[in-house]
């Protein structure tokens, strides 16, 4: 049961990292500001905080 959570963590934390690169590469605005925020929330997930 850990193995799949720790999986499950790994992928929700690159789609954060790569959705909020995505966003930040994109139009800006408040899209910029949630970008940041995807990025920060996927490196803390992947360093289990």
């Amino acid at each position: 049961m850990k193995f799949t959570r720790k999986i499950g963590m790994l992928l929700l934390s690159i789609f954060l990292i790569a959705w909020g690169l995505v966003q930040l590469l994109g139009i800006g605005g408040l899209g910029v500001i949630l970008a940041i925020l995807a990025i920060a929330a996927g490196i803390f997930i992947i360093l289990e905080r």
